[in-house]
Formats: C-alpha cells, structure tokens, sequence
C-alpha cells in the first residue's frame, strides 16, 4: 500500500472510531424497539471486529456459529476464542451445522454448482440468523466492511441480508487495525479473508490482488477521484487490474441499493413515507 494511502487510511484514532461504533449501535438497537443484537461469527477479522463492538455496546448479545464441510477447522477455532474473549456463555450462542439444509436445497434446485450452492449456504445462514432475532426481539448485525460491500463480494439477501453494518464504512485494512486495537489475536487479524464456501476459496484468490492494493484502488478512484493511469503510477498496478475492480463495483450497485420500483405514480413506495408530500 502506498505510504500516501496508508497515512490516510491508517492514522486515524481508533478509540474514537470504536466509541463512535458502539454508541451508535446502541443507539441503534434502542430507537428499533429491540432488546439486543446477533451476530454470525465465522472467525474471521470482520465478524470477529463486529461482535467485540456489540458486546461493548449491551449485554443482550447472542452469537451463531454456522459451519459447514467447507468450513476449515481453524476458523472454528478461532470463532471459539472470540467467545472466549467477548465472555460470551452457553446461553448466548449457538453451533448449527447447515450441511444438511444446505442440501435439502441444492437436490431442490437439482444442482451441485459451487457458486449456486455456495450462495445457498450463505442464504441458510441469513434465515438462521433472522429466525434467532425474531425469537430474542434482536437485530442482526452485519459483518460486511467497505472493501467487500463495494466490490459487492457478497452474498444478496445472504450475509448481505442484514440490519445494521457497523463496520461498512471502513475498508478491510482498516478493519484489520482496528481489530489489533481491540485485542483481536493476530492470527485472526492476518489471516487471508474467505467466506469459506467452499473448500480453498480465497478473496483476495478469487478477486486476484491482495487488500491493500484493493483498498489503495478503492480510495484513489472512488474517493480521491484519481483517473486510472494515475492510480497504476501510484499503486504499482496494472491498468487491466485496476479496471476489474472498478467494473467489480459499478456491476454490483444493485446489491447495495433496494429493488428498483419502476415508477407509475407521482409516489412511489421507495418515497420516504414519514412525511407528508409538499406540494408546489
């Protein structure tokens, strides 16, 4: 990462991110009507940031651990030792297996395809995590962080289906700093991110750059508002690779906004309703 990107990513205070964070996912749950949050907690560094922000924000937590065969051992582990470090107990939280959901499903469909099974997973682990808030009056807190929401690495209406995104607006080098701040084990923080759906997949193997370089691109297009040749002069980066990541973001707009409603009426149910119309 360009050390230009890095003291404008990274050289920021943590402590006041956090008390931003946990005030507002307090305020949050309250103004909801709602007693408490959950979290899916797969033991990697964005979920492992998240649930450590909720136990700070209240005591009503609870947690779901959601593994399946693609699942490696290690990220069981460590979702364990985010338990351990958040004093979570047996009452608040939760294994649950979904292989066979998952394939209930996927003979449903008639399909064994990765990506459509791989999307499924993600899907199941949705409804588990709903059907836990509706049942403790809880909102489910997402995991998603800046990098991965525009690139839309993510599942629509899967671990995209959430309430609340407290860490959406930092990119995953961020996220990672933030973890060590908070006393996330390194080994968690440095691991390469997956969604482990399944067996070897990789993001940074699947999108072909590691995260820094994502991030540097991310920032320098979309925030700086650099043009591509000067981002590859900055970043060390072949255009061709800063051009896939741009179309990764444009193509995905439609899994960060709501279904679009073609419009017939002067006011459509995308209109804030809250208020009144003005008239002219």
């Amino acid at each position: 990462m360009p050390d230009y990107v890095r003291k404008k990513l990274l050289l920021v205070d943590f402590d006041k991110i956090t008390e931003y964070l946990v005030e507002r996912i307090r305020e949050y749950i309250k103004e909801s009507g709602k007693e408490g949050g959950i979290v899916g907690l797969s033991g990697g560094i964005d979920s492992s940031v998240t649930a450590v922000l909720l136990s700070k924000a209240t005591k009503n937590v609870y947690f779901l651990l959601m593994p399946s065969s693609s699942t490696p051992h290690q990220d069981l582990q460590h979702a364990y030792s985010i338990l351990k470090l958040v004093n979570a107990t047996e009452k608040n939280y939760s294994v649950i297996n979904i292989d066979e959901i998952t394939s209930l499903f996927s003979k449903a469909v008639g399909t064994d395809d990765k990506l459509v099974v791989g999307n499924i997973k993600a899907r199941v682990r949705m409804i588990l995590l709903y059907a836990f808030a509706q049942k403790h009056n809880y909102l489910v807190v997402g995991t998603g962080d800046k990098s991965e929401l525009m690139l839309g690495y993510f599942t629509k209406y899967g671990d995209g289906g959430v309430d609340i995104l407290p860490i959406g607006d930092l990119y995953k080098t961020q996220v990672r700093a933030l973890g060590l701040h908070l006393g996330i084990p390194e080994e968690i923080v440095k691991k390469p991110p997956s969604p482990a759906l399944w067996e070897g997949q990789t993001a940074e193997g699947e999108i072909g750059l590691d995260y820094e370089t994502i991030d540097s691109i991310l920032y320098l297009k979309f925030e700086e508002m650099l043009d591509e040749e000067t981002i590859s002069k900055i970043t060390n980066t072949d255009i061709s690779a800063i051009n896939k990541i741009i179309k990764m973001v444009k193509t995905s707009q439609h899994k960060r906004l709501p279904p679009e409603i073609f419009r017939l009426s002067g006011r459509a149910i995308n209109s804030d309703w809250r208020y009144p119309r003005q008239w002219g």
